[in-house]
């Protein structure tokens, strides 16, 4: 097992804990990590766009010009796609860009990712994130102690004093221990987990 160390919301450490090798210590198959972020960035597209081809502008009807005697190329229609309003040749039209990944796969890519996170000492656990009340400086002073700059802080609870503390903090992210997804984690430079969101991870996916 990886043993870390646990720190407080003043950057101290208070402790060590011992990470599951079945969640955290697992062999990386970089492979399923880089599939599950082209999923997550296809499930995100709207595929929404879309041109017209020559058989959908308007007009065009009629033939511009008879086809021999004028001097001019032959032309069959004024909104083929050479001539200025005429149709897009390739047109791009509403799709689904989305595409699935079984459930083991999913699995093996976030354990993955979070094995990777512990390897290269990227992985934080603190005891506890407790705030009184909603306030943006002191999210960034705890960021700060924990000398934590472009990160994704996971909770195990949703505790609305902390994720709305983070909102306005740039470069970082919140996320909940059940919600927590590849794509995030690998653009997390520094993860930061709770305790509690350690525990929950583990007994999810363990």
């Amino acid at each position: 097992m990886a043993s870390v160390s646990v720190y407080n919301m003043e950057g101290k450490e208070v402790g060590t804990m011992e990470l599951s090798d079945a969640v955290f210590g697992v062999e990386i198959n970089e492979h399923l990590v880089h599939m599950a972020v082209v999923q997550h960035l296809a499930n995100m597209r709207q595929g929404t766009k879309k041109a017209k081809t020559r058989s959908e502008v308007s007009g065009g009807g009629r033939k511009p010009w008879k086809q021999k005697g004028t001097g001019h190329a032959r032309q069959g229609s004024t909104r083929a796609p050479q001539w200025k309003g005429g149709g897009v040749v390739f047109a791009p039209v509403p799709r689904d860009y989305s595409f699935k990944m079984n459930k083991k796969e999913k699995r093996a890519a976030l354990k993955s990712a979070l094995t990777s996170k512990v390897q290269d000492s990227k992985l934080i656990v603190v005891d506890e994130l407790k705030f009184d009340e909603i306030k943006t400086k002191n999210f960034v002073s705890v960021m700060n102690n924990l000398q934590v700059q472009k990160g994704l802080v996971v909770i195990a609870e949703n505790d609305a004093n902390v994720v709305m503390s983070a909102r306005n903090v740039a470069d970082v992210d919140t996320t909940l221990a059940n919600t927590i997804n590849v794509y995030d984690i690998m653009k997390a430079k520094t993860v930061v987990l709770t305790k509690d969101a350690v525990a929950k991870i583990e007994e999810v996916y363990a």
